[in-house]
């Protein structure tokens, strides 16, 4: 989120009496299907971080129940393929279009990774340039130099942030529930920040590379998790910004090196994926701080900015259902077992069978495999495609594009076909040894 930076300068203030600012409703959906915005149904239900369980009961029940356990997990196993076409979403012809240029572009120069060929990736980065390729494929190439340069692969599945139990408590923050269409909320407090002690637990650096973390839990877990809830395909993010207290004494220099830093890693490694933000109990203080913050902030993304006094929770109900709101927002989840709702980590990437349903359509380690042996490049000389381009002087040239990501999809089509057999053959074994238990137990009564 580009505005998470000033928290480091934002400390507490003496209460003021706010009036509704609006600056503007936004634009709606960036990243979401075409189709028409409907709220998600009553149904929906969003799970909380799993808490350690109570031991189960063991006997005939236990065991009766068990091939059911099996029978459903078969059915997840078969859902994979539905799950995948949730995931990808409904595609606008016209969209598709582009996204194909594009992708040939990038191809022709062996500049597109497989890892990174990715139709929503794609399209975020044309939209950003407002479906310039020339530009879309300067930002993207900067994209992919920054991840190699930046080690973000490595952030990802390395770095450990072991200051954060303590960071969330002197800077209130996290991913709380759904809205109303099924994106993940993120809420900041931020007049509620303790800067002298998020400066002792933390450092710059290491906030920093936590939030590029976070970035890519959000693209690789909480995205498809919320898609997979929602039946379809979510890509951004409603967030809420409270900043009761701040005003322009507390955007120090740190604060804005800080800001300036994850605004430029947001817009430009990060793009399009704010659907819209809320910027609540703004004061007049706050005011000043924003007309100074807004010249760094591009004018897409202050597009989808709205700021408001302390009369916001009509605005925030019309896309937040009250049951994902946090009470000290005027909603009606408290989840007091945690804490707190900043503490709570409440939505569907916690569900455990929507995760399953991830990996199970998920092709990252064959992907991982591929960069690991050197992508696009290593994979060069196992087939090419010929193909036909009009050149200037109207000649017609055969030019070739790269086939290995075809043999990397069958690859991956193998080796899931592969763990789906595993997987029947261990459950075929597991009813065997149910039904040989029950074939006991009824002996046994019959004594």
């Amino acid at each position: 989120m580009i505005f998470s930076l000033v928290v480091f300068t934002f400390m507490h203030i003496s209460k003021e009496k706010h009036s509704d600012i609006a600056i503007s409703r936004g634009t709606g959906e960036a990243n979401e299907s075409s189709s028409s915005e409907k709220p998600l149904g009553s149904k929906t239900t969003l799970i909380h971080p799993p808490k350690p369980s109570s031991s189960t009961k063991t006997g005939i029940k236990s065991m009766l129940t068990y091939p059911l356990k099996i029978r459903d997990s078969l059915k997840r196993i078969g859902r994979s393929k539905s799950m995948q076409v949730i995931l990808e979403g409904a595609h606008d012809p016209r969209d598709e279009q582009i996204v194909e240029s594009f992708r040939d572009l990038l191809l022709i120069e062996d500049q597109l990774p497989a890892k990174h060929n990715d139709y929503h990736t794609l399209l975020r980065f044309l939209r950003m340039r407002d479906f310039d390729l020339s530009k879309s494929k300067e930002m993207f190439l900067n994209y992919l130099k920054w991840r190699e340069d930046y080690g973000v692969d490595a952030i990802s599945k390395e770095f450990k942030y072991e200051e954060y139990p303590v960071v969330k408590k002197c800077y209130p923050h996290g991913y709380h529930g759904v809205d109303r269409y099924g994106r993940p909320i993120y809420i900041e407090r931020i007049g509620m920040v303790d800067l002298n002690v998020l400066q002792q637990v933390t450092t710059v650096e290491r906030f920093v590379r936590h939030h590029v973390s976070e970035q890519e839990r959000t693209l690789s877990l909480r995205f498809p998790a919320c898609s997979i809830a929602a039946k379809r395909h979510i890509a951004s993010t409603t967030s809420i910004l409270d900043v009761k207290g701040v005003g322009m004494p507390n955007f120090s220099k740190p604060a804005r090196q800080i800001f300036m830093e994850i605004q430029r890693i947001d817009s430009s490694y990060y793009p399009e994926t704010l659907n819209r933000l809320f910027i609540i109990n703004a004061g007049s203080g706050f005011m000043m701080l924003w007309k100074v913050i807004k010249a760094f902030v591009d004018a897409r993304t202050l597009a989808k900015v709205k700021v408001m006094g302390s009369n916001y929770l009509s605005n925030l109900v019309e896309v937040i259902d009250p049951s994902n709101l946090p009470s000290f927002l005027g909603g009606n989840c408290a989840c007091s077992e945690y804490g707190c709702c900043l503490l709570s980590d409440k939505g569907p990437w916690n569900n455990p069978e929507i995760i399953d349903m991830i990996k199970a359509v998920s092709s990252t380690e064959e992907l991982d495999y591929a960069a690991k042996n050197g992508g696009l490049t290593s994979e060069h000389d196992m087939g090419r495609v010929q193909y036909k381009e009009e050149s200037g002087t109207g000649e017609t040239k055969h030019i070739d594009k790269p086939a290995s990501f075809k043999i990397l999809a069958l690859e991956a089509a193998l080796k899931e076909t592969k763990t789906n057999i595993e997987a029947l053959q261990a459950a075929l074994e597991d009813t065997k040894m149910v039904l040989k238990g029950l074939a006991h137990h009824i002996e046994d009564l019959k004594q």
